[in-house]
């Protein structure tokens, strides 16, 4: 066998053993640990939410905007 051939087998077996193991790592991922180390992270109620949107957004806080709002054209 010529040494090109061998070094390419060689990158195709080490590309496919990183594909299987990254695959692997993605299908068996470990749990979280529960416990005092554990970030605790709840669903945010809907005050929170609602909290963040305004934050985040802005805007005026009394125009229903849920329906959507169609800008003028420029013409």
């Amino acid at each position: 066998m010529s040494t090109r051939l061998i070094v390419i087998i060689a990158l195709v077996a080490i590309v496919c053993a990183g594909g299987a193991s990254v695959i692997t790592w993605i299908v068996f991922r470990p749990e979280p640990v529960s416990g005092s180390d554990a970030i605790a992270t709840g669903s945010p109620s809907d005050e929170d939410r609602r909290r963040h949107r305004e934050e985040l957004f802005g805007g005026d806080a009394s125009r229903d905007i849920r329906g959507g709002q169609e800008m003028k054209p420029r013409w």
